[in-house]
């Protein structure tokens, strides 16, 4: 490592933890209704500190995707770091929005994660953060991309994620919304793994260098087939392959204490499985 690329790196170091001191301010002045040091330090708050880790996460993978590739010189990269930077902190706090509206609709997030340190609610906004971030990774990580690629991606995903969440009450024999407002943290668990899941699959989709509208409106529309199709599929599996002789219904929501371990064994397989279809398709 020559001593030019070192003195780069620190600058990108810089301008990284600048935008996460920009994105905390962001988050504060949005949630006025509490107060972030109060909750985290003095209520211990653990809904809110996963919320928030999965918030800076999205975010960190945002930056990660303005500065993997070749270099066009630091000016530049610096532009494009604190161009997409500042994206990431609008999108994301706009993806939150639609979680509240349309993924956990039946309850609202903030109270969830705030009155009732609900740990369930705090996993899944949290994973909506971070597949929110893994799209946006994809989208401005190529050549050829504008903020206008990114923003229709980034729009296309959140489209996708609610579909997921639809996806998978259907297919799910219990209410995710019910057992996640009752604080059952093993179903919040394994449904973020689901929605992870699909923002890795379509991080595949929209990575690389921008073609056409067409051929990548394509690419995203494949991927996303096969993510919802691969769904059931993956869940199917995870009851007959990983964990044989038992059900993973029975295991999250019929036991008087939800089986975590089964949780984390499905969120697994979720983003395990979305790393074998990126690299098989």
């Amino acid at each position: 490592m020559s001593l030019d690329t070192a003195i780069f790196a620190l600058i990108y170091l810089a301008s990284a933890y600048s935008l996460f001191w920009l994105g905390k301010v962001v988050f504060d002045l949005i949630h006025r209704e509490f107060k972030v040091n109060e909750e985290l330090l003095q209520k211990d708050n653990a809904a809110l500190a996963i919320s928030l880790a999965g918030y800076y996460f999205g975010l960190v993978l945002v930056i990660g995707g303005a500065i993997v590739g070749p270099s066009a010189g630091l000016v530049d990269d610096l532009i494009d770091i604190f161009l997409y930077g500042l994206l990431a902190i609008v999108l994301l706090n706009i993806s939150t929005v639609i979680n509240n509206r349309l993924i956990l609709y039946r309850f609202d997030n903030t109270t969830e994660i705030i009155r009732d340190q609900n740990v369930g609610t705090g996993v899944v906004v949290s994973a909506t953060y971070i597949a929110t971030g893994l799209i946006l990774f994809g989208a401005i990580s190529g050549e050829g991309g504008t903020i206008w690629t990114a923003l229709a991606f980034w729009g296309l995903g959140q489209v996708a994620l609610v579909i997921v969440s639809l996806l998978y009450e259907r297919i799910t024999p219990y209410s995710i919304h019910e057992h996640i407002e009752r604080n059952n943290v093993a179903v919040g668990v394994a449904f973020a793994g689901a929605l992870i899941g699909m923002g890795n699959i379509l991080r595949y989709a929209v990575s690389g260098d921008f073609e056409s509208w067409n051929a990548n409106l394509t690419t995203f529309g494949l991927y996303a087939a096969i993510g919802l199709v691969a769904l059931p599929l993956i869940r199917i599996a995870t009851d007959k392959i990983l964990l044989p002789g038992a059900s993973m219904a029975a295991e999250l929501v019929e036991q008087e204490r939800p089986n975590l371990g089964a949780a984390y064994i499905i969120m697994f397989s979720y983003i395990g499985s979305s790393f074998i279809i990126g690299w098989c398709l």
